[in-house]
């Protein structure tokens, strides 16, 4: 997992990295960029998107459990 890095008192990912918020309890994930290529992803932000709307310009919601969102982070770094 990358280093979290404080800005000004908040915590902002490192280089190549962006972060999003999952689950009832909105925990903190920090994820590379190159997921950004991955279609199943890509849905995941789709849905999101649908869900929430681009009204929220502080964080990226995304709508699944943690325990979905980690399998898919498995699927993802192979």
């Amino acid at each position: 997992m990358p280093k979290k890095v404080e800005f000004e008192g908040r915590k902002i990912a490192p280089r190549g990295h962006f972060v999003v918020y999952v689950g009832i309890e909105m925990k903190r994930f920090v994820v590379p960029l190159s997921f950004l290529k991955n279609p199943l992803f890509r849905q995941l932000l789709d849905k999101a998107a649908e869900e929430y709307g681009f009204d929220n310009t502080t964080r990226i919601t995304l709508p699944c459990d943690e325990a979905t969102f980690h399998s898919l982070i498995a699927i993802l770094s192979k």
